[in-house]
């Protein structure tokens, strides 16, 4: 096992009715900017539940924004935030709401210039604002971790930043906020949160048991329960299950100690960046190509996880891995997740321009070895096709 150093400060309050937390979680002399996605928290009920916690707190509300969030909407919430004197956020949505607040948290006290820099060139957080979360789509994890993805849609960017100052101060999670979400949107979260796990486990081993069956248990969890939550996506339990996976997925438990891969995130961005592809999509195109063309370099942990999560114990190495594979594809196909880059129109130039993309950018030594390169992942994106 590797060294390491672990810090989550974030509190969850967990379950049914915990929206009516907010009345003391969020402090009573705080001006708020309550930030939210395209709306459906006003059809769901949840927007009520919100503002009467909230009763007699100061409130400026700022909506819209969108799936992979874009620096410019962003910009617009930092603007609104200085002139209103807003020392409080609260995030209300899924990990793109949340995301987004983090970043306009880093952004209204930055004094480096564009705040645009906190991800293009790693400036440093110094100093955020404050914020909680109330999670209405389970995802991404970013209810519980310091990390944000931003969009930006004037150079088709989509870059990440994280700091121990963008933690929430807490989340609510309560499933039954989930009952009302699209079946798309809930296929994408079960397929992101799967996807989170492999990045983490799917590397090589380093004697590190209580990982590995951590994160097999999370997989085996999701792949029990998510076609049970599509089937009936208003029961509780269900949901439940899938909300807490997602996030202990990506909370940082699981990765400490452990090498982690990263790579099919990092091509998996310029699709959305590119095409608008639902970020777990890009994920469901590109990992099983990432595992196919890796096989050798992961053999131990295919193996490991066909027979542990999938149950594929017989056969070669190679017919068992190529089993494990096509298995996760199915896994992925039965949430109604099309795994090759035709199902979304996306050709041959494409993976040029991802190729061009990266060689400007000097992007190299991907993955968990610090093996995978720009020719690489042409050839993975080709798999793909």
């Amino acid at each position: 096992m590797n060294n390491f150093t672990f810090y989550n400060p974030v509190k969850i309050l967990f379950g049914k009715g915990q929206i009516a937390a907010l009345s003391t979680e969020v402090p009573a002399d705080a001006r708020i900017l309550m930030a939210y996605g395209g709306g459906s928290i006003k059809k769901n009920g949840v927007y009520e539940q919100v503002m009467d916690a909230l009763k007699g707190h100061k409130v400026v509300e700022f909506g819209g924004i969108e799936p992979n969030p874009h620096y410019e909407t962003l910009m617009r919430a930092v603007d609104l935030a200085k002139r209103e004197q807003v020392d409080y956020i609260l995030a209300v949505g899924g990990g793109s709401v949340i995301d987004g607040v983090k970043f306009i948290a880093a952004a209204i006290p930055f004094e480096g210039g564009d705040p645009w820099k906190i991800c293009s060139e790693k400036a440093p957080v110094t100093k955020a604002i404050p914020f909680g979360a109330v999670l209405t789509l389970p995802a991404t994890g970013s209810e519980m971790n310091s990390g944000s993805v931003i969009t930006r849609e004037e150079t088709k960017q989509k870059l990440s930043f994280g700091s121990p100052l963008t933690f929430p101060k807490f989340s609510i999670l309560d499933p039954e906020t989930t009952f009302s979400l699209p079946l798309r949107q809930l296929s994408n979260g079960i397929v992101d949160a799967f996807a989170h796990v492999l990045e983490q486990y799917l590397t090589y081993p380093v004697n590190a048991p209580l990982q590995d069956r951590l994160a097999e248990s999370i997989l085996i969890t999701l792949k029990e329960e998510g076609p049970k939550a599509l089937q009936n996506p208003t029961d509780y339990d269900t949901a439940a299950n899938i909300m807490w996976c997602a996030t202990m997925a990506l909370n940082g438990v699981i990765r400490v100690g452990v090498p982690t891969d990263w790579a099919t995130h990092m091509i998996g961005h310029e699709l959305t960046a590119l095409h608008g592809i639902d970020h777990a999509r890009t994920l469901a195109i590109v990992l099983p190509s990432l595992l196919r063309y890796k096989r050798d370099t992961k053999r131990e942990k295919l193996l490991q996880y066909g027979e542990r999560v999938w149950g594929i114990a017989q056969g070669s190495d190679e017919e068992r891995i190529e089993a494990t594979v096509q298995a996760t594809v199915d896994f992925f196909e039965s949430l109604d997740i099309r795994t090759k880059l035709k199902d979304y129109d996306v050709d041959k130039s494409t993976i040029q321009e991802i190729v061009k993309r990266f060689e400007e950018r000097g992007v190299k030594n991907l993955g968990e070895r610090a093996d995978i390169q720009v020719p690489d992942v042409e050839q993975i994106l080709t798999m793909s096709l």
